[in-house]
């Protein structure tokens, strides 16, 4: 024996209950953006949030893309996000899914997350590639503010890209 104590019943439902918040906020992220709703999305992020996504570098460079230097992929505060984000899928049709998350409650105001996703990606005419078909993993972190859930930190890894 550790000597640590089970969680109580009441702090059961309380980590149930925040991993259904994280949940719903996941599913936001995806909806919102694949519907272009950008004011809404922006608003899912803490303002210091950040997001990496020095995974996708490797898998634009497969499909032929010129994306340039992975540290400029990692972006602080939940504006530059959006601002990054909102340019990258101008014009271009998405489909975002996450599936099977894995939660780690770190205290009742921080939650960990890892969920495998899957997406479609359709770019306008011009491009090197129609679009690709992608899979991965999101590494997420929430944190719990004075308005809800946000998400504080956000790192995306390829396992693989499959133009279309």
């Amino acid at each position: 024996m550790t000597g640590l104590s089970a969680p109580t019943l009441e702090e059961r439902v309380a980590q149930a209950e925040a991993i259904e918040a994280v949940s719903r906020l996941k599913a936001r992220y995806f909806r919102l953006m694949d519907q272009k709703m950008w004011d809404d999305w922006e608003e899912l992020f803490a303002p210091n949030a950040v997001m990496d996504m020095r995974g996708e570098v490797a898998a634009m460079k497969q499909l032929g893309m010129n994306v340039g230097d992975a540290e400029g992929w990692v972006l602080q505060s939940r504006a530059s996000i959006r601002a990054a984000v909102e340019l990258a899928l101008e014009g271009v049709t998405t489909v975002h899914h996450g599936h099977m998350p894995e939660f780690a409650v770190q205290s009742p105001n921080e939650i960990c997350a890892t969920w495998a996703m899957t997406d479609v990606i359709r770019y306008p005419p011009g491009r090197p590639v129609a679009g690709f078909h992608g899979f991965g993993h999101y590494h997420d972190t929430y944190v719990l503010t004075e308005q809800g859930w946000s998400i504080r930190e956000i790192v995306l890894k390829r396992l693989t890209v499959k133009a279309i």
